[in-house]
C-alpha cells in the first residue's frame, strides 16, 4: 500500500520527470563547452607541461563532489524537503565556470602561474560546491521518483545530458580550433556558463512534497556512530564500498587518455571533440540501456558489465598504435564512468531505507574520495617517472580484481538487504 508521501511523488511523476530531463539536458550542454575530460585539461595544458597537474583536473571536481557527502547527511537526514538547499548549493557547482572564463581573458596580464593558481581554487570550489550538493539532490530525486523506475530515470537523464554534451563538446572543439587565444576558452566557459544558469531555472521547477511522516529523533547523532553501525549490519555494502574504491584505480589511466592522444599521436583539437563525442554518445547510450537494465535483472549485473569494459579500455591503450584506436578506447570508457557513476549511485540507495539513504549515500561517496584523488596522483607521476604504458596495465590489472569481487563476493541489496 502506497504512503501518503508515495502518492503524491506519483501525482507529480510526469511533472518531474520532464523538468529535471531539461535541467540534465542543458546540464550535459553545459559541460560539453567545458568537459572535465577535455576542455579543461586542454586548458590546464597551456599552463602546465605536468601529468600530474593535469590528470588532477578531473579528480580535483570527482573528489570535491564525492567528499562532503557524509559530513552532510546527518543534516540531510532530517531535512522534510531537499529542494531549497539543492538550489542553494548548486549555484556553486556552476558559478566558477565563469571565473574560468574570466581568468582565461586574463592569462596575458597576470601570468601563467598566477592563473594556474587561481583556476586551481575555481576548481576545487566547483568539485565542492557539487559535493555539497549531491546528497540533497540524490535524496531529493530519490524521494520523488518511484523505485521500480528509478535507475531508468537516472540512465535517461544522465543519457540526455551526454547526448547533449556530445553536441556541445564537438562545437567546443570547433570554437578552440577556430578562435585565436584568449578568446579561444574563454568563449567556450562563457557558453557553458549560460547553459548552467538556465539548467537551474528548471531545476527550480521541481515539486517535492513535504515528507510530514518521517521520524527525526529530536537528538542529532553522530554522523560516524551511525556509520559504524551501518558497518556492522551491513557486510555486503561494506564489500560495495571496497568495490566503489578499487574502482578508481582501475579507471585512473582515463585521465591521461586526452593527453596520451596529444603527445603520442598527435591529436588536433578538432579530433580531441571527436574524441569526447564518441565518449558521451556512449554514455547516452549506457546510461539509458544499463539504467532500464539494471531495474530489471539488478544493478550488479551492470557494475560487472562496467568493469569489463574498463579492462578492455586499458588493454587497448595499453596496445594503441594509431590515434583510430581511441575511439574505442573512449567508447569503453564511457561503459565504465556510467556504471561507476550512475549505477553505483542508483545501487547505492538500493541499500537503504529512506530514512537512512543519505548516511548511505554519504559513506558511499566519501569514502570513496581519496581514492579519487590519489590514483590520478598516483597515476600522473608513474607518467611523469615512467610514462603512460605502466598506467594502463595497473588499471587493467585492478580491473580484473574488481571483476573477481563483483562477481564472487557482492550480492543484489534489493534481493538481500538486510
Amino acid at each position: 500500500m502506497l504512503t501518503t508521501l508515495e502518492k503524491e511523488a506519483r501525482q507529480n511523476l510526469k511533472h518531474n520527470v520532464t523538468v529535471n530531463l531539461w535541467d540534465g539536458g542543458l546540464f550535459g550542454m553545459a559541460l560539453g563547452f567545458a568537459s572535465f575530460s577535455a576542455v579543461l585539461p586542454l586548458f590546464f595544458s597551456t599552463m602546465t607541461d605536468s601529468a600530474l597537474l593535469i590528470g588532477l583536473v578531473p579528480a580535483i571536481h570527482s573528489v570535491g563532489w564525492q567528499l562532503p557527502q557524509l559530513f552532510t547527511a546527518s543534516h540531510v537526514s532530517r531535512l522534510r524537503k531537499y529542494k531549497r538547499t539543492v538550489l542553494m548549493m548548486t549555484i556553486h557547482e556552476r558559478l566558477p565556470f565563469l571565473g574560468f572564463a574570466i581568468i582565461a581573458l586574463l592569462i596575458p596580464k597576470i601570468g601563467i602561474q598566477t592563473s594556474l593558481i587561481i583556476s586551481f581554487i575555481l576548481l576545487i570550489w566547483q568539485g565542492l560546491g557539487g559535493g555539497f550538493t549531491a546528497n540533497p539532490w540524490t535524496s531529493m530525486i530519490s524521494k520523488i521518483i518511484p523505485t521500480e523506475t528509478r535507475g531508468t530515470f537516472f540512465g535517461m537523464q544522465a543519457g540526455i545530458a551526454n547526448l547533449f554534451i556530445s553536441g556541445s563538446a564537438i562545437a567546443a572543439g570547433y570554437l578552440l580550433d577556430y578562435l585565436a587565444s584568449p578568446f579561444d576558452y574563454a568563449a567556450c566557459f562563457f557558453i557553458a556558463s549560460i547553459f548552467f544558469a538556465v539548467s537551474w531555472g528548471a531545476l527550480a521547477l521541481t515539486k517535492e512534497p513535504e515528507d510530514t511522516e518521517k521520524i527525526i529523533p529530536e537528538e542529532k547523532t553522530h554522523f560516524w556512530d551511525d556509520a559504524k553501525r551501518i558497518f556492522r549490519k551491513d557486510k555486503n555494502f561494506n564489500w560495495f564500498l571496497t568495490v566503489r574504491f578499487l574502482s578508481q584505480f582501475a579507471t585512473m589511466g582515463f585521465s591521461f587518455y586526452i593527453i596520451y592522444a596529444l603527445r603520442e599521436f598527435n591529436m588536433t583539437e578538432v579530433i580531441s571533440g571527436y574524441l569526447i563525442a564518441a565518449l558521451t554518445i556512449s554514455q547516452t547510450v549506457a546510461n539509458i540501456g544499463m539504467g532500464w537494465l539494471g531495474d530489471k535483472i539488478g544493478h550488479r549485473y551492470m557494475l560487472i558489465l562496467g568493469a569489463s569494459a574498463a579492462l578492455l579500455s586499458s588493454i587497448l591503450a595499453w596496445s594503441a598504435t594509431s590515434i583510430a584506436w581511441f575511439y574505442p578506447i573512449f567508447i569503453l570508457a564511457g561503459l565504465a564512468n556510467v556504471s561507476i557513476w550512475t549505477i553505483g549511485m542508483t545501487m547505492t540507495v538500493d541499500f537503504s531505507n529512506e530514512a537512512e539513504r543519505p548516511l548511505y549515500i554519504g559513506l558511499s561517496q566519501t569514502l570513496t574520495a581519496p581514492a579519487t584523488i590519489f590514483a590520478p596522483i598516483i597515476g600522473g607521476w608513474i607518467v611523469d617517472s615512467s610514462g603512460f604504458i605502466p598506467t594502463f596495465t595497473i588499471s587493467t590489472v585492478l580491473s580484473l580484481v574488481t571483476i573477481g569481487i563483483l562477481i564472487f563476493i557482492v550480492k543484489d541489496p534489493r534481493k538481500s538487504r538486510v
